[in-house]
């Protein structure tokens, strides 16, 4: 069997009958001869040499031999060596570096990693893939991107003579290719084939065809009338395994993986194999000065029939589609550079621009909607491909190749042969001069992912192909082996214009060959005997790998190697290791020559040879630590930080160089500093093509001196390479601009911390050393993020303590922090078209949350230094104002009054009634039969309506069943536990009859007891209510075995039926004997989560129902539409109260019947003409989510909202601007007019504050500074401003209410548009707390404040919220200017952090921006951190996604850093009857882990959870000290690094680990939780 490192033997065709299959093979092209003629003919010609092996199929001979100049041949090992699979990547090893990381990682203390928690689901689906499909286009950064035989298949492959080790299974290629295919992933865990040659024919033919194809090159020495060759190394074949006998239903693929199915195409072998002599037709060639021809045989025919075609056969409504300087897409695979090579010139020749673009293999390629704007900026229309990869691209419906997203209307060419048009014979292309228009434009990705075309000229290419000619001595007739992309770049420079201006020879090795088979290229320089190779430091590496085991390998042939990426410093690892393994066989050292290019200024140094004047190598070891900083110093290798660099030799002929400063004016670097290296040349490109601003700026720099001199009259070109100039003129380059982060002052570069990262032992955890590096700005400053693919059988907890040992390296070596590091399952990072990590697009989903991480590690707290210095407040600062008059500071005093109460008119009777059962029985005596109620059911029927006599009588067998059988006193309590409806308002009026205090309580929910219960019970108990009031339903359920699990039942006080209450009368109604009587208790569970119970007495009622009266215009002809919870607050009054009062008909619509009908509140306010709505924000977002799309559906059911005239929502918060807005936006096509919609504010100590009402101006919206707000103060910006807040209004202030502004601490008057609290003065203020210890002095400042200066005199209630007035142009009513109330939120809710007070709103909104799939947010704090709690709207999978964004978004807008980022599952957060988040119960269920989150991050730092676990031991009596408490929280400020996290949803089982109890109590602080001792067992 044949050698590997050589090509197999091959039976000789003779000279004729060579010539007579190419003149078939071009007859076939031309379309002169039918498919099925030609392989008849075919077949005849090659029967008699090609015999056919016994019993074996022709289609699977494995006997086939390919020809070489060299017919030795070696034994093949019988089974190849397996590739170590914890090798790393050798392009990014150094001894050194390995070792000062290893040194680093010494200093630390090794300790378990505290890691995230994360749902077992979330486990469960990242685990799925035990074994992970073959890689289907491995990174730049692969270090294990070559399958070995026992991955790659899943059976062992039968055993063939001729079939090389390597290749253990067959695929199928292009037949118009001369690339392989690379492998794919398939379901079920499959393996992909692997490339290998391309398919054939079945029978004789094939082989003969295969034998023909593989010729050698033929001899160019003897003269010049021979072809100018291009070779394309294609994969040795194999058996095709899976294939159908016969090979005609076989499936074909290109190199880039796109699949085909056609015939075996011809028209490699038309330019590699035809030996008749060529045609030499006169060619004005542009490049060659003395206009020798070098374009000959097929290339020149086929690009001549090219040119041919597209300036005289295309046509667009009878005129040429082309014009010259037209652009041209060329999409070809990296598989077939002969047929780019035609396509090329063939442009060239037609005056036309080629474009060279990536094969676009699917709709969603990474940077294809980039690639289409550019193409769409240049103005291309036609792409030219080939036939394989055009029957190969993604089609649509009707077969036409499918619209790719961003890209232009674009007409596809295949330039195959029989496709194209042969020119008359005396058609010549013009002739051309080297002139400054464009040849060609190249494509180039930028840091931030935009895609720009850089146009080279003529005069440009023509000065490049002469200087790299000098540059690297090629002569005629030499073999260049290049394995890079031909399209561009060095493969484009070398391979395709410089190799035909030298009339060299040219191997292509692709990509998906250098993947099966990494020793190709090497073993075609053996083969061919080749002078110059052209790799990059992977293709270095992959050799290493794979080279074991081969032998007679030499590479004594070679003279020059170029490395074309040996810009980047850590190639000369893959140089040096290159060398010390095949110096041994042939390899000189002075053949490696690296080389510097870029887009900008092609190709800008290369070492050269010493036989070539070259000058001898040299190597600098620099210290990192000086180059972050710009600088250059010489270090010793044993220190831990150095990086060694290797020289890219001098500059290109011709060309000058400069080092300028890197941003800002072009000022010339001194020889100590790095800076961007400038090229002044006439062989660099001109210009971005359509880009004028960005193409002065980068071609044509003009370097300045010091003083400001320019250095030169030319101007210069930007190569983005940042370097410096060292002895001998010779360049060096230490990193490029586009991997250059600049984190504060100091610079790093991408590649040295994936170096670094690499050098953690990376193949344990990271799979094929796949590692993307990039920075993200975050609050004015850039972020180091670093994303890496997890190999799929690494633990979650191994994988996090490699994430810990990685950023302490980094911390060591870098002196930078890292800001985000995240593992991805394997494969999923977007690749580039030829290898490596497409970083751009890496960056985009990152930015975007589309990049699906399985393991997420957040440290804020270690990069992000440039935070405002925290708020200092000053200590007992008294008040600074002085009052002149009505004056604070020379600013008129913040206070407003609503009208006005009017004297009582004796004309109205009902004014002369100061309590409201008195009302009651004056209505049921002069109006009995007054409708007063109507409630709805959710089918929109009227279950029961209520009129005055109705009700009065219902009240008084209510009251009468309390006193006979309750026999309840005066003054007793009442709890009254009804749903909505008539019921309710009966008893709390019968309890008014009989002298009793109502409680009204929302009844448990029958589904949730376990939760509902309690509260009900803890309400019933707190108010010492004597007895409860019910339905017969509800006292069954009280009564359960089921709520015998939640409270104990024996407990309840006297629980009173009154569905089947006897018709009684009361023998007289009780009549308080004061009007300060104590008319009923009102408890709600504020959004702190404090359960308070506030008492109204009954001229706080009457007053409280006479100001809605006057506000809203209430009398007995109006009908108003109530949909609230009739529980609490202003809800209870609208529902129970108002319409006894005032004798408006209330149309009752309860909240929970809009689960059942969405449409049902909106149907009753068109259906009964309603000109006042009130609803709560829960009622209003509900109708926008589910009924915002069937506008047209309630249209067309006769809802119409042009009767409402008011439509106000009850809340006690600051007004939701943007969901009123959307819910006026939605319903405007209902006739909801748009000034309708408007909010109202009331709190604990007065429900109803500001109301809208029906007259008055419109609510007026401000903006305010964000920032401002935090430090307590108010400053007024414009709409769109940077940090700008919209308040509205929050309604009208009621008559009879006055308001004024105060220093929550101080207590003093502040002026007008200062934020302070607010203080209310009012008759229906409620007149204390009401506890169930009676502790009402506690809270006694609520309801009796005074200022403590000004006007002292005055008895203010405090509301708790922060506001402030502000007197606008509008006039109100009475003619005097309106002053305005805005809310801006609760003071309770405030978070103080960092001495600055935050709103949980503002943040909360921030969050919700952040992504689409975040559904709802809350926050609040946790021993001085910040937690988020974030709903997930989406897969589970998707939820770390959140957990960088959440962080970003609230440290960009808030300057906050986040301590916990919690994910959950929608509806966890809860949210109050009124839409009001409940953060404090969110806080309980956080510490108690009861939320089972999806996903729990913390950012906090493991070393100073390290000293927490320490300290706790050395505490009095094993106490925790507070120390510690503040350690844990992060909040030191001397605190290092943020290297871990604490296990998510464990808080529990953390603190007995220590020791201590959980930190899950509802009882006592926080702190004490911590107020431990060891041998305790109490839950504090």
């Amino acid at each position: 069997m044949a050698e590997r490192g050589c090509p197999l033997e091959a039976v000789p065709l003779p000279a004729e009958v060579r010539e007579s299959l190419a003149e078939l093979e071009l007859e076939l092209s031309e379309g002169d001869i039918t498919q099925k003629g030609y392989e008849k003919k075919r077949g005849k010609l090659l029967a008699r040499y090609v015999p056919l092996a016994q019993g074996v199929d022709p289609s699977l001979q494995a006997e086939t031999r390919i020809p070489g100049p060299s017919q030795a041949t070696a034994p093949v090992p019988e089974q190849q060596k397996t590739r170590p699979s914890h090798a790393r990547d050798e392009r990014f090893r150094s001894d050194v570096h390995t070792e000062a990381v290893q040194a680093a990682l010494a200093k630390y203390k090794e300790r378990k990693m505290p890691m995230p928690s994360k749902r077992r689901s979330v486990l469960t689906h990242m685990a799925v893939e035990a074994y992970t499909p073959p890689d289907t286009s491995s990174a730049s950064e692969d270090e294990d991107s070559l399958q070995r035989p026992g991955r790659l298949a899943s059976a062992p492959l039968q055993s063939h003579a001729g079939v090389a080790p390597w290749l253990d299974q067959a695929v199928q290629g292009s037949p118009a290719s001369s690339a392989a295919s690379c492998t794919s992933s398939h379901p079920g865990g499959r393996p992909a084939a692997v490339p290998s040659a391309a398919a054939v024919p079945a029978g004789p033919a094939a082989l003969a065809r295969v034998a023909d194809l593989y010729s050698a090159p033929p001899d160019v020495t003897t003269g010049l009338a021979q072809n100018q060759h291009t070779y394309c190394e294609r994969p040795q074949l194999a058996s095709m395994r899976g294939a159908p006998r016969g090979g005609s239903r076989s499936v074909l693929e290109t190199a880039g993986g796109v699949p085909v199915s056609s015939r075996v195409s011809s028209k490699i072998q038309q330019l590699l194999n035809t030996l008749k002599k060529p045609k030499r037709p006169p060619l004005k060639e542009f490049f060659v000065d003395d206009l020798e021809e070098v374009l000959e045989g097929k290339l020149w025919s086929r690009s001549l029939k090219l040119a041919y075609t597209l300036l005289n056969k295309l046509t667009s409504k009878n005129e040429p589609l082309l014009k010259p300087g037209d652009r041209v897409a060329l999409v070809f695979p990296n598989s077939d550079p002969v047929m780019f090579t035609v396509a090329f010139y063939g442009c060239l020749l037609a005056e036309l621009v080629p474009v060279p673009i990536e094969v676009p293999l699917t709709r969603k390629d990474a940077g294809s909607q980039q690639v289409g704007f550019l193409l769409g900026s240049c103005g291309v229309a036609l792409a030219l491909t080939t036939d394989a990869c055009q029957k190969g691209l993604p089609k649509a419906q009707t077969g036409e190749v499918a619209a790719f997203k961003g890209w232009p209307p674009l007409t596809w060419l295949v330039i195959d042969g029989k496709h194209l048009t042969k020119p008359p014979k005396d058609w010549h292309p013009s002739a051309q001069d080297a002139g400054a228009g464009t040849a060609y434009i190249e494509y180039k990705t930028s840091k931030e992912g935009s895609t720009v075309g850089v146009a080279v000229s003529h005069a440009s290419l023509l000065a490049q192909c002469q200087a790299l000619t000098q540059a690297c001595g090629y002569s005629e007739a030499e073999t260049l082996t290049n394995v890079l992309d031909f399209k561009r770049d060095a493969g484009l420079w070398h391979g395709v214009l410089t190799s035909v201006m030298n009339r060299m020879h040219v191997v292509s090795i692709p990509y998906a060959l250098m993947k099966a088979n990494p020793l190709s290229w090497i073993q075609k320089v053996c083969a061919y005997k080749a002078r110059a190779a052209l790799v990059k430091s992977r293709d270095m590496h992959w050799s290493l790998l794979a080279q074991r085991g081969q032998r007679d390998v030499s590479l004594s042939s070679l003279r020059l190697l170029v490395v074309a990426d040996g810009a980047n410093p850590w190639s000369i690892s893959s140089c040096d290791a290159f060398l010390n393994v095949f110096q041994a066989r042939g390899l000189r050292p002075e053949v490696i020559c690296p080389c510097a290019s870029s887009p900008e200024a092609l190709t800008v140094a290369i070492r050269r040879p010493p036989d070539l004047g070259g000058p001898p190598p040299r190597r600098a070891v620099l210290s990192m630590s000086c180059l972050s900083h710009g600088v250059i110093r010489l270090d010793a290798e044993e220190k831990l930080s150095v990086l060694t660099v290797q020289d890219v030799g001098q500059v290109m002929p011709g060309a000058n160089v400069c080092v300028v400063k890197v941003e800002g004016t072009p000022y010339l670097c001194k020889t100590d500093e790095v800076g961007e290296i400038c090229v002044n040349s006439s062989a660099t490109a001109t210009a971005y093509y359509g880009l004028l601003g960005i193409t002065k700026n980068i071609f044509e720099t003009v370097p300045v001196t010091a003083g400001g001199t320019p250095v030169s009259d030319r101007p210069f070109t930007r190569t983005g390479l940042l370097g410096f100039i060292g002895p001998d003129n010779l360049v060096f380059v230490v990193g490029k601009l586009d991997g250059l982060m600049v984190v504060g002052v100091r610079r790093h570069n991408a590649d040295d911390i994936v170096a670094t990262a690499l050098a953690v032992e990376p193949m344990k955890f990271v799979y094929r050393g796949r590692i993307a590096v990039f920075s993200v700005t975050v609050l004015h400053d850039d972020r180091i993020v670093l994303v890496a693919e997890q190999r799929p059988d690494a633990s979650e907890e191994d994988s996090f303590q490699w994430m810990s040992r990685v950023l302490q390296a980094i911390d060591s070596i870098h002196q930078v922090g890292v800001y985000c590091l995240a593992l991805v399952p394997a494969n999923t990072l977007p690749k580039a078209p030829l290898g490596g990590i497409h970083v751009s697009e890496t960056k985009q989903r990152f930015l975007e949350g589309m990049l699906h991480p399985c393991n997420v590690l957040m440290c804020p707290h270690t990069c992000v230094t440039n935070l405002p210095k925290p708020r200092q407040k000053q200590p007992e600062v008294g008040p600074a104002s002085m009052v002149v008059g009505n004056l604070v500071a020379g600013k008129r005093i913040a206070q407003a009054s609503g009208r006005e109460l009017s004297h009582l008119e004796d004309s109205d009777q009902a004014r002369k009634l100061l309590f409201l059962p008195d009302v009651l029985r004056w209505r049921a005596s002069t109006t009995p039969e007054h409708l007063l109620f109507l409630l709805l059911s959710a089918k929109g029927t009227v279950t029961s309506t209520t009129t005055c006599i109705q009700l009065h009588k219902k009240a008084e067998r209510v009251a009468a069943a309390l006193m006979e059988k309750a026999r309840l006193t005066t003054g007793a309590h009442v709890a009254l536990v009804y749903p909505p409806g008539v019921d309710l308002i009966a008893a709390f009026y019968g309890c008014l009859y009989c002298g009793c205090v109502p409680v009204t309580v929302r009844p448990p929910h029958p589904q949730n007891l376990a939760t509902t219960l309690p509260t009900v019970k803890m309400i019933v108990e707190v108010s010492k209510s004597a007895c409860v009031l019910t339905t017969q339903a509800i006292t069954r359920l009280l009564r359960s075995k089921e709520a015998l699990a939640a409270v104990d039942v024996r407990t309840w006080p006297t629980i009173l039926d009154t569905d089947d209450i006897p018709k009684k009368k009361v023998a007289s109604i009780f009549r308080p004997p004061s009007p300060d009587v104590l008319a009923y208790l009102d408890f709600s569970v504020s959004t702190t989560g404090i359960l308070a119970g506030v008492k109204m007495s009954h001229a706080a009622t009457s007053a409280l129902c006479r100001s809605i009266k006057l506000q809203c215009e209430l009398y007995p002809s109006r009908q108003i539409a109530i949909c609230l919870d009739p529980y609490c607050g202003l809800g209870f009054a609208l529902w129970c109260l108002c319409s006894v009062y005032s004798g408006h008909q209330s149309v009752l619509v309860p909240p929970p019947e809009l689960e059942t009908n969405v449409s049902l509140w909106l149907w009753a306010v068109s259906q009964y003409k309603a000109r006042v709505t009130f609803c709560s924000y829960s009622v209003m977002e509900m109708c926008a989510r589910g009924l915002g799309a069937q506008t047209a559906v309630l249209r067309m059911k006769g809802v119409n909202l042009s009767c409402v005239r008011t439509c106000m929502v009850v809340a006690e918060e600051r007004p939701r601007i943007a969901l009123t807005q959307s819910f006026s936006k939605l319903f405007r096509d209902l006739g909801l007019p748009a000034r309708a919609v408007s909010t109202t504010f009331g709190c604990r100590v007065n429900v109803a504050i500001c109301l809208q009402g029906t007259a008055g101006p419109d609510p007026t919206t401000v903006y305010v500074d964000m920032r401002a707000l935090r430090h307590d103060r108010v400053r007024l910006v414009e709409r769109g401003s940077p940090h700008s807040l919209p308040l509205t209004e929050s309604g009208k202030i009621l008559p009879g209410v006055k308001v004024i502004i105060a220093h929550s601490e101080t207590r003093g008057p502040l002026g007008d548009s200062h934020l302070g609290e607010v203080w209310v003065s009012s008759p229906h203020s409620a007149t204390g707390y009401y506890t169930v210890y009676g502790e009402e002095g506690l809270h006694a400042d609520h309801f009796s404040a005074r200022l403590s200066f000004g006007d002292t005199q005055t008895v203010w209630a405090r509301t708790g919220f922060l506001g402030f007035l502000r007197r606008t142009e509008l006039t109100d009513a009475s003619g005097e200017r309106h002053d305005a109330l805005y809310v801006v939120g609760s003071l309770d809710e405030t978070l103080e952090l960092r001495g600055m007070r935050y709103h949980p709103v503002d943040i909360e909104t921030s969050v919700v921006r952040a992504h689409r799939s975040i559904a709802e947010c809350a926050v609040f704090t946790w021993t001085n951190l910040l937690v988020v709690v974030v709903e997930l709207d989406g897969l589970e999978q998707d939820a770390l996604d959140l957990v960088a964004l959440v962080t970003n978004v609230v440290l960009e807008e808030h300057h906050l850093v986040v301590g916990v980022v919690v994910i959950v599952d929608p509806g966890v957060i809860p949210i109050n009857s009124r839409g009001e988040k409940q953060r404090m119960h969110l806080r309980d269920g956080f510490l108690a882990d009861q939320l089972d989150p999806i996903y729990v991050a913390y950012n906090m730092c493991a070393r100073l959870s390290a000293c927490v676990v320490t300290n706790a031991r050395q505490g009095p009596s094993g106490a925790v000290s507070r120390a510690a408490v503040n350690l844990l929280a992060g909040v030191c400020s001397d605190a290092r690094p943020a290297l871990g996290s604490v296990p998510t949803g464990r808080v529990r089982a953390r603190c007995e680990a220590l020791g201590a109890p959980a930190l899950g109590s509802t009882q006592g602080s926080v702190g004490e939780a911590f107020s431990w001792q060891p041998e305790s067992t109490g839950n504090k």
